[in-house]
């Protein structure tokens, strides 16, 4: 089959359209490194944000998670506020010593409900707080929001 701009009596829309897609620098999915020590759960978030078009990055713990963050340059971090080692809050702070992390957008997803810990995933940098059990469609609108924030600073 041929390209409709390479056929002789290819429509003048067809020759716009196949310009157009042919003219399209190839798009890249925003990147996701998500910071999760429980593999099941870790899979489960990779799975989901993955079908959803995102390219997805594995962290297992905090100091993990910052040397992928600096390495990788992700778009959004989705963490886990209690992680072995360092945990989600203080590897927040972390991040936001470093320039390359100052304006990376941070979700804390965490089983601590309190007013209290929300307050203080705030303070530590966060952008956005999911309570566990995770409601996928929240965390997809939340993703969506930081990164379309992001877009237009």
């Amino acid at each position: 089959m041929t390209h409709p701009s390479q056929s002789p009596h290819a429509s003048p829309r067809a020759l716009r359209v196949a310009h157009a897609h042919a003219s399209r620098e190839p798009r890249v999915s925003p990147s996701v490194l998500i910071v999760e020590d429980h593999e099941d759960t870790r899979f489960i978030l990779k799975t989901l944000i993955e079908m959803s078009g995102y390219r997805v990055l594995e962290a297992g713990d905090g100091f993990e998670a910052l040397e992928i963050a600096e390495r990788e340059r992700p778009d959004i971090v989705v963490m886990d506020g209690s992680l072995p080692f360092l945990d989600g809050l203080s590897t927040t702070r972390r991040l936001r010593e470093h320039t390359s992390g100052r304006d990376l957008p941070v979700v804390i997803l965490s089983g601590h409900t309190t007013p209290e810990y929300q307050a203080d995933a705030l303070a530590a940098g966060c952008d956005g707080y999911l309570a566990k059990p995770i409601d996928f469609d929240q965390l997809q609108a939340i993703l969506q929001r930081l990164l379309r924030d992001r877009a237009t600073q």
